[in-house]
C-alpha cells in the first residue's frame, strides 16, 4: 500500500518514511499541502500522513480539500496537543490525530488500524483475527489494541480476558467462565482475582473507568464488553 507523508520537517518525513517501509509500505513525500494534493493527483495513495503546521498551505486547507473528492485515510500530525486542534482536524475529516513527539510504535499501529478500516468500507473481506466494537479494535496477528484512538498496553492475562470478551462482544460471561477460559482450570472463588484483573483492562481502554463505555459489569451474572 502506498502511503504519502507530508510535513516540512524533512527529518521527520524521512524517519517516519523509514519505519513504514520496513512494515512493507510504499512512501510517497510532500512537504508542503499543495504538494501533497499533487501527489495525490498523480498517484494511488492509500492513507495519508499529514502535518499541520506548514508553508505555503498547512495541514488543515488541504485535507478540506482532499476531503472534497476522496475519503483517503488521513492521520494528523502536529507539535500542538490542544483540544481544539485535535477537534478542528478531526471535524475536517482527519480519521485520527498524534501529537510530536510520538513513539513510533503508536504511530504504526495507528496506520495499520486507519488502513483495516478504510479496506473494509471497500468491502474487502476482514481478517478473521481482527476483533471491533465501536472505537474498541484487537488485532490478535500483532497482539495490538487500539481503543478510541490511543494503542494500549495490557498483562497477557488482561489481554485474553479482553480478547475473550470482544471476540464475543454482547455477549455475558459469567466470573467462572472468565477464569476457566482464560486460566484454562477450574475456577475456584475466583470473584476477586477476576474483578482485580477487569478493573485494570477499565482504567487503560476507558475515558471514564467509573462510567465504562466497552467493558461493563451485569450485576448477578458477569462481565461483558458492549457490542456498538
Amino acid at each position: 500500500m502506498n502511503i504519502l507523508i507530508c510535513d516540512d520537517d524533512k527529518e521527520i518525513v524521512d524517519a517516519i518514511g523509514i519505519y513504514l517501509e520496513h512494515e512493507g509500505y510504499q512512501i510517497l513525500k510532500a512537504y508542503n499541502g499543495e504538494e501533497a494534493l499533487d501527489v495525490i493527483q498523480n498517484h494511488e495513495i492509500h492513507l495519508i500522513i499529514m502535518d499541520i503546521m506548514m508553508p505555503v498551505m498547512d495541514g488543515m486547507k488541504a485535507t478540506r480539500k482532499i476531503r472534497e473528492e476522496n475519503n483517503i485515510p488521513v492521520i494528523m500530525l502536529s507539535a500542538k496537543s490542544e483540544d481544539t486542534d485535535k477537534i478542528i482536524g478531526l471535524n475536517l475529516g482527519a480519521d485520527d490525530y498524534i501529537t510530536k513527539p510520538f513513539n513510533p510504535l503508536e504511530l504504526i499501529a495507528r496506520v495499520k488500524a486507519s488502513l483495516r478500516r478504510y479496506t473494509s468500507l471497500g468491502s474487502l473481506e476482514k481478517k478473521s483475527n481482527v476483533y471491533q466494537t465501536g472505537g474498541l479494535e484487537i488485532d490478535d496477528e500483532t497482539k495490538s489494541i487500539i481503543a478510541d484512538g490511543k494503542t494500549v498496553h495490557l498483562t497477557p492475562v488482561q489481554y485474553k480476558i479482553l480478547k475473550l470478551l470482544t471476540a464475543n462482544a454482547g455477549r455475558v460471561f459469567s466470573i467462572e467462565e472468565i477464569y476457566e477460559k482464560v486460566w484454562n482450570e477450574p475456577a475456584y472463588r475466583p470473584e476477586n482475582t477476576v474483578a482485580v484483573h477487569i478493573r485494570k483492562i477499565r482504567e487503560k481502554i476507558e475515558i471514564n473507568p467509573k462510567q465504562p463505555k466497552y467493558l461493563k459489569v451485569v450485576w448477578g451474572v458477569g462481565y461483558k464488553v458492549e457490542k456498538i
